[in-house]
């Protein structure tokens, strides 16, 4: 039962469609491995145990019957803790929330329940999903899978830390900075930053209602395929037959690699290397729009943020970490003509980056240009916690602006990833391109 801890979630899928697996039996696998892990509290803010086992003895008798209701019927799944969850409470990671108590499941929750999956619980997040560090010393501060004294990344932190400890076969987070790809980056796994819009956000705590995205976090290519269509109640690409070659790629030179540090380079340059042998174009270029859209984030971010949550913060400000309380703060400086013409240059900048990105199949960056930082001294030093984070989010925030798709993989290099950004609404031509890149690094 170990062994299956650490397989993916399509595979755990098929090994209970030939009747290898009880459901029943897999989810009791999980909860006895998070009652067992020391870094269970720190991973986990609440557990849905009751629900889980129901589910899971429905997906038993539905697999018996023969009578599943998708691949993942029976897999049991991490919800990050701003996705509403009716009878439990859903706090993003927020004293300010503290004891919110939703009386409906989020839509995507839903979704994923009507194919089947089981919901385990809720994991730690960064408080309000704001920050890409995945420190929240308010709730809890999630390990990260490498070194647990650095940070795990956020704000989807704990969701990366329940799957890369192998508490739960696949989590779902979400992204409207990075906070999917960058905890999926640093602890080595695969996540799928979806197109904005694409995925339902009725019932998830916002941030940003127009950079939300939903998205999840797993081992596989094929799991976040899967994971999609099931949170949309759609049909899973088909990643039969994929291949790198003949696929046109542009190394994003613009932005990407500024400050980039040894490591993360060493890992996208060995990623780059293993997709050439296999077969693909790699060129280089530039994207000279995309500059200009990187200095609208700040007004387009803060402002939106600051507008969503001024009431609440205002009214306890004392309940929030300073430096993400100041964060949000920043968002007060600008007038509300500058966000609108923000936003109306930015739908500009999108189109000249469709323009100069036409001829490729997807753009690759490093997705994180920095290693996780120590966490005792993001507490200690406020200047560095505010350099470390924006130069965290720098390469994965670039997906959230110009609107794109987002895969990140990880490279064989501990804590670094490769990014694969893909056009707006591609996510099925992005996973393919994903799936044969996977395959070129294994």
């Amino acid at each position: 039962m170990t062994d299956w801890l650490r397989m993916s979630a399509a595979d755990l899928g098929r090994a209970i469609g030939r009747q290898e697996i009880d459901p029943e039996a897999l989810t009791d696998a999980c909860f006895r491995a998070i009652a067992a892990a020391p870094e269970t509290p720190r991973i986990f803010a609440r557990l849905t145990e009751p629900r889980a086992r129901a589910e899971a003895g429905a997906a038993a008798r539905r697999a018996r019957a023969g009578q599943r209701l998708s691949l993942l019927d029976g897999v049991p799944l991490s919800w990050k803790d701003l996705f509403d969850t009716a009878g439990t409470a859903t706090e993003a990671g927020s004293r300010l929330l503290e004891g919110r108590l939703p009386d409906r499941d989020a839509r995507v929750l839903r979704n994923a329940t009507a194919r089947g999956l089981v919901c385990l619980g809720k994991t730690h997040m960064t408080e309000l999903a704001f920050s890409g560090l995945g420190l929240n010393p308010v709730t809890a501060t999630p390990p990260n899978i490498n070194d647990p004294a650095r940070a795990p990344g956020g704000s989807s932190s704990g969701a990366a830390a329940s799957v890369a400890f192998g508490l739960a076969p696949a989590a779902i987070g979400s992204d409207t900075g990075g906070s999917v790809r960058l905890p999926a980056a640093w602890n080595d796994l695969v996540g799928l930053k979806t197109t904005a819009g694409r995925l339902s956000l009725e019932g998830v705590v916002p941030l940003c209602d127009s950079f939300d995205t939903v998205g999840p976090l797993c081992r596989t290519v094929e799991d976040a395929a899967e994971l999609l269509a099931a949170l949309e109640g759609g049909k899973a690409a088909d990643l039969a037959g994929v291949t790198l070659r003949g696929r046109r790629f542009m190394i994003l030179e613009t932005v990407a690699f500024d400050d980039i540090r040894p490591e993360p380079l060493a890992g996208f340059e060995r990623a780059i290397g293993r997709m050439r042998d296999a077969g693909a174009e790699i060129r280089r270029g530039a994207v000279p729009a995309l500059a200009e859209a990187m200095a609208l984030a700040g007004i387009l971010f803060t402002t939106e943020a600051y507008a969503t949550w001024r009431e609440a913060i205002e009214a306890a400000p004392d309940k929030m970490y300073p430096p993400v309380r100041e964060r949000f703060r920043a968002g007060a400086q600008h007038a509300g003509a500058d966000f609108v013409a923000a936003w109306r240059r930015l739908r500009r900048l999108r189109e000249d980056w469709s323009e100069a990105t036409a001829a490729f199949d997807a753009v690759l960056v490093p997705t994180v240009p920095s290693l996780p930082p120590v966490i005792a001294r993001l507490e200690a030093e406020s200047d560095y916690f505010i350099a470390e984070n924006l130069l965290a989010l720098r390469n994965t925030r670039i997906g959230n602006l110009m609107g794109l798709a987002g895969l990140t993989l990880p490279t064989g290099l501990a804590s670094t990833g490769i990014t694969l950004l893909g056009r707006p609404g591609q996510e099925e031509l992005l996973l393919r391109l994903g799936a044969a890149a996977e395959a070129a690094l294994a």
